[in-house]
């Protein structure tokens, strides 16, 4: 009995080897390849996974002249504090808020717009209108609020001289809440729906044209051919950007809530980035805001999961 066991262990040891001698045949034959990706993980290594050390003083009552290791351990008192405030719930509605318009308003006109670009046949207009829904993106949000800022301003703006024209009563965009989710969408799509369209027209490349031949052989139009072909075909896509987009459930992005952010539209528009901004920088709460940012990397954690999951329920392609 002795004997077969020790048999059955040098046989397995025997598999793992032989497969840990042909992992690194296939690197070494894919080395280049190997090479590009160095540079992503070298990146995600430094700024995304060395970082987390950081985390600890979400459980200290951390002092910059003390350091991590000097600093008194309170456990989750910072964690109580959060989940116990008055502003806890009006940051978290705000965010999950504006999540929503992200999802339900902006997460479709990439892929709206990438099937009207398909369907365009003259090039030359194809690639005008991709050129100048591109262009936005790389403009940054100081300047994107900036040009909203003058158009939507009262004295001056653009939108309100027209309103006043058209003997209207001119409204404050900028400092009525009711106007900041709007404005803020808006914002998002002016600049990101151009630039999200870039992948999806790349999925649509890759559809087989026999398809489209084969269904106009049967009569199907245009948009048939788009809805029972193209979207199918670009449906794996759609749910894996969807899935990483769920991710960012509580990262919506400081920049460009803060510029809008001010006294008169705080209540709809504080959420959990400027509330770490100005709890950790400008107050010097560390830990605070450390414990606030280790629960929003939490929570798109378990969005990220619980997604690609439900995916898989669906026997849809997840993430992993």
């Amino acid at each position: 009995m002795e004997t077969t066991t020790l048999t059955a262990k040098e046989e397995a040891k025997q598999v793992k080897k032989m497969k840990r001698s042909e992992t690194w045949r296939r690197i070494k034959r894919n080395k280049m390849i190997y090479l590009m990706i160095l540079p992503g993980l070298i990146y995600f290594l430094i700024y995304k996974y060395l970082p987390m050390y950081g985390l600890i003083i979400s459980f200290q009552d951390y002092k910059p002249y003390l350091g991590i290791l000097g600093s008194e351990w309170v456990g989750l008192e910072h964690f109580n504090r959060l989940f116990t405030s008055s502003e806890f719930w009006m940051i978290f509605k705000n965010t999950l808020v504006l999540f929503g318009l992200q999802i339900f308003i902006y997460f479709p006109i990439p892929i709206i717009i990438s099937l009207m670009l398909n369907e365009v046949r003259h090039s030359f207009f194809k690639r005008g209108v991709q050129t100048l829904i591109y262009i936005p993106h790389f403009m940054s949000w100081v300047v994107i609020v900036s040009i909203s800022y003058v158009m939507l301003t009262l004295d001056g703006g653009i939108v309100n001289a027209i309103l006043e024209s058209l003997g209207l009563q001119k409204i404050n965009f900028l400092l009525n809440e009711d106007w900041f989710r709007p404005m803020y969408i808006l914002q998002v799509i002016w600049r990101e729906a151009g630039w999200g369209t870039i992948i999806f027209l790349a999925a649509i490349t890759a559809v087989d044209p026999q398809l489209y031949e084969a269904a106009r052989m049967d009569g199907a139009n245009r948009f048939r051919q788009m809805w029972h072909i193209t979207l199918p075909a670009i449906r794996n896509v759609i749910i894996v950007l969807l899935i990483l987009k769920i991710g960012d459930v509580l990262e919506l992005g400081f920049e460009h809530v803060y510029l809008l952010l001010n006294s008169s539209n705080r209540n709809v528009a504080e959420i959990f980035d400027t509330y770490v901004y100005v709890a950790g920088l400008q107050q010097g709460q560390f830990s605070y805001s450390t414990a606030v940012g280790f629960f929003k990397g939490a929570v798109g954690l378990v969005m990220v999961v619980f997604a690609n999951w439900l995916a898989k329920r669906f026997d849809e392609e997840g993430i992993y």
